[in-house]
């Protein structure tokens, strides 16, 4: 257990890391307008690093002795150098780990032989992010036109709740944006020191409102691999189709990602009737062949 001295020490260090940043180095809107603090705010930080205000304010307040990975959330945050990350680890008493970076994740060859088989099925393959590493001509056509969304922002959340018609396009959006906000909170919580998880969290906490509250409640849904999503398609119309997942085994932070439909059902005949329409426009939905 560290002293309270050094806890002190800690939430000064804190208050004077923040004092530094301004809201654009960290992707906040500036508005421009006068400030009542120097730098950023007590709630911007916490916002970004996913927790509660209050508790980073008793961070600062030297009353808590922080976990190893709301450490390194910070230190992300606050945007610390190497031995600026090491102070702050040393003055919280934590050790800190060291972290190879890991290498760009692309799918599977076997997942893409399996897209590249699923001609009347949507399918995409989803990374460890929640990344769209991989998808066919319909699902294209179902949800996105992925290629059009650049490499570094073809994220299934961050396109959820950054394109206005992903909310016309899912009939209860907001039932499956939850639940993908609790899908990220899972693997937040099983990567905390990976920078990017911790970048997507803090841009969507500050981009939207409903993200930001979702997130700050700490709700947890239980994590699902199938279920049923309903779709008011602008060509293929209301179509009410089962997704379901299957786990890539050598990769297991890989995940196939398919919707079907109950064959004689009004969503089969769309589903169907939308692959042709697909099929129809070849430049207009291509496929992911290169990550």
């Amino acid at each position: 257990m560290t002293s309270d001295a050094h806890l002190n020490t800690l939430g000064e260090f804190l208050k004077a890391r923040r004092a530094e940043l301004s809201p654009r180095t960290v992707g906040l809107p500036d508005t421009g307008g006068p400030r009542r603090v120097v730098g950023l705010r007590r709630e911007e930080v916490a916002l970004l690093a996913g927790i509660s205000v209050d508790y980073y304010t008793r961070l600062e307040q030297g009353r808590i002795q922080p976990s190893a990975s709301v450490l390194a959330t910070l230190a992300h945050v606050l945007h610390l150098g190497n031995e600026q990350r090491d102070h702050l680890f040393e003055l919280a008493g934590r050790q800190r780990e060291r972290h190879r970076r890991q290498a760009t994740q692309k799918a599977q060859p076997q997942l893409r032989r399996l897209l590249d088989g699923l001609s009347a099925t949507p399918g995409v393959v989803i990374g460890r992010r929640m990344d769209i590493l991989a998808w066919n001509p319909l699902a294209a056509a179902l949800v996105t036109d992925f290629a059009k969304v650049p490499a570094k922002k073809r994220n299934y959340v961050r396109i959820l709740f950054t394109d206005p018609a992903m909310r016309t396009l899912y009939a209860d959006w907001s039932a499956v944006a939850r639940e993908c906000v609790s899908h990220l909170r899972v693997l937040a919580a099983n990567h905390p020191d990976d920078p990017r998880l911790t970048s997507l969290v803090g841009e969507l906490s500050v981009q939207d409102k409903d993200f930001g509250q979702w997130w700050g409640r700490g709700h947890h849904m239980a994590s699902r691999n199938t279920g049923t999503q309903r779709f008011r398609h602008p060509v293929a119309g209301e179509l009410a189709l089962d997704w379901d997942t299957l786990t890539c085994s050598t990769d297991p932070g890989q995940q196939l990602v398919v919707w079907t439909a109950e064959p004689g059902t009004p969503s089969y005949d769309g589903l169907r009737a939308l692959a042709g329409w697909a099929a129809g426009r070849p430049g207009e939905f291509t496929a992911d062949r290169v990550s």
